[in-house]
């Protein structure tokens, strides 16, 4: 590959549309891991449940525990009655919200948005680019106990089942509300595995990256290079700098669960030149050519087809290898994006 000239089109691949998972699994451990050993050519073929076998006392795990909130919301404008679909994307400020909006040329500056007969209203501030608008929320009470009522948990737009346990859309360590999209690479994980590997001696590791349009905005430019990644927020403890720094001192392995999970370690990275405890905005967009400063691997599911997060897990694990084990992921007929398997990226 040539990176003076990569193209979106570089990352393309034919994907049957029978393989896109349209609802996860019973058991979440028990789906499809091919195992990517970076440092070779050979691939593995394993269920999540044998991640165990690929950690080691001494291992660092990295997390993103942020939480989907219900960000889609129906609502209708005041004065025509005109539907308007609305995604929260992230809170500027105390009720100032950054939304992508549906049918967005309807809505102006000013133009106010009703959802379930006025008991919340969005009052449009400012115009974005690509459907981007900007909201103040109108509402008496508690705002996310108006949310958790009335908005819904948002389903990327490839499935098409209704989920019926909307916590399935959850990693089991979510906790800090605020994300328009799961993490999804963390679906796969249940309590007990990682009791399992604390047992083992592997430390894990809490960040937060509030998924946003960064994540899942499709590119829409050829020139991978011309591609605008949109901000998201991403925060780091104290506790999980200084526990991340002796790891990186004393030479010990740093995995990642997620795309979202590496972008908030190589945006501390990139701003401080270690790890530090800092909320920060980040558009770092990562593919090939980017060389990574934090992890010795990771976790991640199957992405869509000229993603950036796809680019992201070429620029780590090269882009052949990582293209070639797409191909054989469609032949072995492994489940694909958000409900589906995943891909243990390993340096041994």
């Amino acid at each position: 590959m040539d990176l003076n000239h990569i193209k979106t089109s570089d990352f393309d691949y034919n994907l049957p549309e029978e393989l896109i998972a349209q609802t996860p699994l019973s058991d979440r451990k028990t789906s499809r891991m091919m195992v990517v050993h970076m440092n070779n050519d050979v691939n593995e073929h394993k269920h999540f449940y044998d991640i165990l076998d690929y950690f080691h006392k001494g291992d660092v795990l990295v997390r993103n525990n942020t939480r989907v909130i219900p960000a889609r919301l129906y609502g209708t404008k005041e004065i025509t009655g005109a539907h308007v679909e609305v995604l929260l994307l992230r809170q500027m400020e105390d009720d100032v919200w950054e939304c992508l909006v549906g049918n967005a040329k309807t809505v102006k500056v000013g133009t106010v948005v009703s959802f379930h007969d006025g008991r919340l209203k969005a009052e449009c501030l400012e115009i974005g680019e690509k459907g981007l608008r900007k909201f103040r929320m109108i509402y008496n009470g508690i705002f996310n106990e108006i949310l958790d009522q009335l908005g819904e948990v948002p389903l990327p737009p490839y499935i098409h089942e209704k989920l019926n346990d909307p916590e399935r859309y959850q990693t089991v360590y979510s906790k800090v509300e605020g994300s328009a999209a799961a993490p999804t690479a963390g679906l796969h994980f249940t309590p007990e595995i990682f009791t399992k590997l604390e047992e083992k001696g592997v430390t894990i590791v809490d960040v937060t990256l509030h998924v946003g349009l960064g994540t899942f905005r499709p590119m829409d430019t050829e020139d991978v290079k011309d591609h605008d990644m949109h901000a998201e927020v991403c925060q780091m403890s104290k506790e999980a700098a200084d526990i991340l720094n002796q790891a990186k001192t004393e030479g010990r392995r740093i995995f990642a669960i997620g795309t979202t999970s590496v972008r908030t370690l190589e945006s501390v990275w990139n701003a401080y030149g270690r790890f530090e405890p800092c909320t920060l905005e980040t558009k770092l967009f990562i593919y090939p050519g980017y060389t990574y400063h934090t992890i010795n691997g990771m976790l991640t599911n199957f992405h869509l087809p000229k993603s950036t997060l796809l680019m992201m897990i070429t620029a780590l694990a090269g882009y052949d290898r990582i293209m070639a084990a797409y191909q054989e992921a469609v032949q072995e007929r492994y489940r694909f994006f958000s409900f589906g398997d995943c891909m243990l990226l390993t340096d041994e």
